[in-house]
């Protein structure tokens, strides 16, 4: 072979050993950063999933904690409608309004018992017409009663009647 050839093969290498070594770190920067953008992209992935699972998690939680209020709500509308009920039975009960349902029915007035009107022979044998003023069943102080037993006739086995 030639010199020429030679030289010239010599000179291809070199050129091609120059090539190599100043483009070699300009390709290892490329896969390095390649490698890191496939990294990145795959934390993104896992921070979303995460993220996404979170937030289900949380919402799951805040409709619970929705229901649960208005279960909640509920009951304490409830509560005061019933702490109102209640009222109105106090304030029933301190008009006198409700006296019924404090006694046994036996010991209830007839017109109560069968929700018929007073009629004047009704009135009349509950003492309501002599001033008496006491209703059947309620109880007298004890200088009261001894008014009322003198005024009423005794009925049969010496008791009251009414």
């Amino acid at each position: 072979m030639s010199t020429i050839a030679i030289i010239v093969i010599v000179v291809v290498v070199v050129l091609i050993i120059a090539a190599l070594l100043f483009a070699l770190p300009r390709m290892r920067a490329r896969a390095q950063e390649r490698a890191r953008q496939r990294e990145l992209e795959q934390r993104r992935e896992q921070a979303v999933t995460e993220n996404r699972e979170e937030s289900t998690t949380r919402q799951q939680r805040a409709q619970a904690a929705e229901q649960r209020a208005r279960i909640a709500e509920q009951q304490a509308a409830k509560e005061r409608a019933e702490a109102q009920l209640h009222q109105e039975r106090a304030n029933m009960h301190e008009q006198g309004l409700a006296d019924h349902e404090l006694m046994p029915e036996e010991e209830l007035p007839r017109e109560r018992r069968l929700d018929t009107a007073d009629t004047a022979q009704d009135r009349t044998a509950s003492g309501a017409e002599d001033g008496v003023g006491a209703r059947r069943g309620e109880e007298l102080p004890p200088d009261d009663r001894s008014a009322t037993e003198t005024s009423q006739p005794a009925g049969p086995e010496g008791t009251r009647t009414s």
